[in-house]
């Protein structure tokens, strides 16, 4: 691997003093592999060990080839590094996970951490996953997508453009871009980028955000901040920083000793750095932040009857039936009909007149000549009704063969589109006729190894 960067060992040997040869040496150790459970989804695998704390984390003995797996591309588990998985703390310990809320996840994509966040909060919760540069959207909406939720909205703005909606979140995760020193050991190319200069950049533009962000933030709501690097400049200044300018309140986080994560304690500020040769994982660093000061809570009178286009009664009717029981608002736009929690129907209007949104709710079906032909999404929503559909179990190899788009040649009578699934767990659809099986797998999503 390359050097690790004099001016960077000059920091962290103020950081950590007779501790550094310790670091530094695991630095070119291989780094560990962690997998974050689904909840929505039932699967076995073979771990190694948990993540102590998150409840779904494990530890894997060695790195398989996730893309050959079918129980990956349907959205059972998330490859997520493990120290990122603290956020599962601050949220059970101070998140109001136990009604109806919003979560804004502002740096979101590829979307570890909105899965997370999706697992965790209450059923009838709204999240919103934006990510500003537009060619990490898609990865961001085909992660949501196979991870299953219902009450997600995908946008992708920058962060000042969310003053557009004063104090409407409940919670703001900011996940900022960063210098990456947490990274030297999964990424050596972040060992060559970094610089004094990359660490002021990133120090600055992580106030920018924040201070673009803020205005969204309810009173008393909760801004989680977090970085993947170790130095001051991007951590305790720019808390301290906020403490200056900001009427705020910083929160405690119960942590076991046993876990090595280092508390922070400067002035009224905390924070949690994680340090790879003290824990099982990469460098990290995360802060909980209340806000005291008063936001006006904004209030999206449209109606959504204005402002999106409603199905026709027949369309509902049928649309209805595969779906669970659930309270939804069904709008079609062009030829896709899609379902959005009725509970939050005048906000994603609200946000679609604000901002870029890229995705909502759950792509349900295209109409095509009188006929519905459901959309993938469905098939690995959480609230797809399973009984309305035909499945189709595959094998490892049949499975394989679907998610590269091949043809499939299976036993069955069945005609009709049904669900192609591997170990329970849908992969997407395929419409069966006389002799053959349409595979319907999403183009741009298919196995090309």
């Amino acid at each position: 691997m390359s050097s690790i960067p004099e001016q960077f060992e000059e920091r962290m040997t103020t950081l950590l003093g007779t501790d550094y040869p310790n670091f530094v040496g695991v630095l070119d150790s291989p780094a560990p592999v962690s997998i974050r459970l689904n909840s929505l989804k039932q699967v076995e695998l073979k771990t190694s060990g948990v993540v102590p704390w998150a409840e779904r984390g494990f530890y894997l003995a060695s790195r398989p080839v996730f893309t050959l797996d079918p129980r990956f591309h349907a959205g059972a588990y998330y490859v997520q590094e493990a120290s990122s998985m603290f956020l599962e703390q601050a949220l059970l310990q101070h998140a109001p996970l136990d009604r109806p809320a919003t979560f804004l996840d502002l740096c979101a994509a590829p979307g570890g951490k909105s899965t997370h966040i999706q697992n965790l909060i209450h059923n009838d919760s709204l999240l919103v996953s934006n990510e500003v540069i537009r060619s990490r959207v898609g990865a961001l909406v085909e992660n949501l997508q196979k991870w299953g939720g219902a009450n997600c909205v995908v946008t992708s703005n920058d962060a000042e453009d969310f003053q557009q909606i004063p104090g409407l979140f409940d919670v703001i995760v900011v996940d900022a871009p960063c210098s990456g020193e947490g990274m030297f050991r999964k990424d050596p190319g972040a060992r060559t980028e970094w610089s004094p200069e990359n660490v002021a950049i990133c120090a600055a533009r992580q106030k920018r955000i924040i201070e673009s962000v803020w205005p969204a933030l309810k009173e008393n709501g909760l801004l989680i901040y977090s970085t993947c690097t170790f130095n001051r400049a991007e951590n305790e200044e720019n808390l301290l920083w906020l403490a200056q300018n900001h009427d705020v309140e910083f929160l405690a986080i119960r942590t076991d000793p046993e876990w090595g994560i280092q508390e922070v304690s400067e002035d009224s500020i905390r924070g949690y750095r994680f340090y790879p040769h003290k824990v099982a994982g990469e460098g990290f660093f995360l802060a909980v932040v209340r806000k005291r000061e008063h936001e006006d809570i904004p209030h999206f009178r449209n109606s959504p009857k204005d402002a999106f286009s409603a199905p026709s009664k027949k369309v509902i009717q049928e649309v209805e039936t595969w779906l669970l029981p659930g309270d939804y608002s069904f709008i079609q736009r062009e030829d896709i009909i899609q379902s959005l929690p009725a509970r939050w129907q005048h906000v994603i209007w609200g946000l679609t007149r604000k901002l870029r949104v890229m995705y909502a709710g759950t792509y349900l079906a295209t109409q095509k000549n009188n006929k519905l032909v459901p959309e993938h999404p469905l098939a690995l929503s959480s609230v797809l009704n399973h009984s309305h559909f035909q499945t189709l179990e595959l094998t490892e190899a049949e499975a394989l063969s679907y998610l590269r788009k091949e043809s499939l040649n299976l036993d069955t009578d069945y005609r009709g589109f049904a669900i192609m699934a591997f170990e329970g767990l849908p992969l997407g659809w395929g419409n069966v006729l006389p002799g053959r099986i349409n595979n319907l797998y999403p183009s741009g999503w298919r196995i090309r190894m």
